[in-house]
């Protein structure tokens, strides 16, 4: 794979054009576009959906969440990869509303009383925090140097590793049959391993373009097959209606409370290290050089997304790891194509009835197809921390008790029932207190010791060179 994307990459060189950069066919970026919506759906309508549940909003009220939710996904993901002005890394990165912020937003919801009231709240703070990612993401992309190889690796792994569980809960039916007797049910299990088998399959023995378009086929197929046994619902495609349109403040205007505020903040520094660590691996995938400018550019884009989000009744965006990983897999790097998948959201955002159609593939076929891609996350980070020095017994502790940390909440629910409910929503992300603990242990390690840190050589990379010398500089 290394090899084909290597030869890939030369031979576009050698033409002028990067292929991060290649505009294809029409027909390509439509097939490409697809199915990268495809990956994306689930993980994107999952925040509006259980928020929405928590508050206590109406069936009417949730809709309209999630045809907001990938109306703002399609704008967003457009301004990232093609580039608005300043903002936008211009790289194949497809943004999504992140994880991190679910329970925060759940306890200032509540907190506000709930329903359209907290929501009110909610819209606050993250238009507030949005601006607040703009206006930082310049300072913050200067500090890229005190995210070494062992921290991004570190924090790529620990997302992967803490997708993949929400991978598995699809395979065996989803989190609403959990506690029923449906829930990893032979059946259930019998589709997620068969839509993975074959997409495995297709990606060994099948052709390039097959190869490109597994994860695609393999939800068709799985989907189709599951069709046929009698265990795929269309009922709410025929009653979703063919035309909808989010309204800015929909629910009325935003209300500004410091505390919610400051706890948006704090997931918005987590969404900015993920996304930093995201710009590298799809850095690293594709051969492209990512600089403090690109990162810049990226976190630019998170901060227009989430004010956009705000105004559009949506949520703080991120760049999804989750397409990362089909990045790899496809070996399709295109940032085209990720415009394609945009403009696929922004149309279902506007027609209820054809998001409907989509969400209709089964949740095990889907966990079947996200077990590889979030795997693939998993792996990237691997690699990144291949240019690490783990012989280094500090490196080797910032991994090992940022890997242990980022398992508590995902395997031990109730570690921090205690807490108070603020710290609570910090707490509980996985993904938040790894990389808090990664990048807290290098400082203390790495940084505030003054030992030389590796940095990326993205000459090398884009160059095909070997992978030994890829980290060698001492950080400045």
């Amino acid at each position: 794979m290394a090899r084909a994307t290597r030869q890939s990459t030369r031979k576009s060189s050698r033409q002028g054009i990067h292929p991060v950069d290649e505009l294809l066919p029409f027909p390509k970026l439509a097939l490409y576009g697809f199915q990268h919506v495809l990956a994306f759906y689930a993980a994107a309508v999952i925040v509006p959906v259980l928020l929405g549940n928590a508050l206590g909003l109406t069936r009417q009220e949730l809709v309209h969440l999630i045809n907001a939710d990938l109306l703002t996904c399609g704008i967003a993901s457009i301004i990232q990869a093609l580039g608005v002005w300043k903002a936008g890394a211009r790289l194949p990165l497809v943004q999504g509303v992140t994880f991190t912020a679910v329970s925060p937003m759940i306890a200032i919801g509540l907190g506000a009383g709930g329903g359209t009231a907290g929501l009110l709240v909610v819209y606050g703070a993250v238009i507030t925090a949005g601006i607040a990612t703009f206006a930082f993401a310049p300072l913050f992309s200067k500090l890229v140097k005190y995210f070494p190889p062992v921290v991004i690796g570190t924090i790529l792994t620990i997302i992967g590793i803490t997708l993949i569980p929400v991978a598995l809960q699809d395979a065996a039916g989803g989190a609403h049959l959990v506690g029923t007797p449906d829930y990893g049910s032979t059946r259930n299990l019998a589709y997620a391993l068969g839509t993975l088998l074959f997409i495995l399959a297709l990606v060994r023995v099948g052709k390039p373009f097959l190869s490109s378009l597994a994860v695609l086929l393999g939800l068709v197929a799985g989907t189709a097959v599951a069709w046929l046994f009698g265990d795929v619902d269309f009922g709410a495609v025929e009653q979703a209606g063919w035309f909808g349109v989010t309204t800015p403040f929909h629910y009325g205007m935003p209300r500004f409370e410091l505390l919610p505020i400051a706890a948006m903040l704090v997931v918005m520094l987590i969404t900015m290290v993920e996304t930093t660590g995201d710009v590298y691996a799809i850095g690293e995938i594709t051969r492209k050089r990512v600089d403090a400018d690109t990162v810049a550019r990226a976190l630019r884009a998170d901060g227009v997304a989430t004010v956009l989000g705000g105004v559009l009744n949506s949520f703080p965006y991120v760049a999804f790891a989750e397409n990362i990983g089909l990045v790899r897999m496809s070996k399709v790097m295109s940032r085209y194509v990720v415009v394609a998948a945009g403009v696929f959201m922004v149309v279902l955002g506007l027609l209820p009835k054809a998001g409907s159609l989509v969400a209709s593939v089964p949740h095990p076929v889907l966990g079947g197809a996200a077990v590889s891609m979030f795997g693939i996350v998993a792996a990237v980070g691997v690699q990144i921390l291949g240019k690490a020095d783990l012989r280094e017994e500090r490196n080797t502790l910032i991994l090992a008790v940022s890997l242990g940390a980022a398992l508590l909440p995902t395997t031990v629910g109730p570690f921090f029932d205690r807490m108070p409910d603020d710290l609570r929503a910090v707490l509980d992300s996985g993904i938040t207190l790894g990389a808090l603990t990664a990048i807290s242990l290098n400082l203390l390690f790495n940084v505030f010791t003054s030992r030389p840190t590796m940095e990326i050589d993205w000459e090398d990379i884009e160059e095909g060179g070997p992978p030994a010398p890829a980290f060698g500089a001492p950080a400045r």
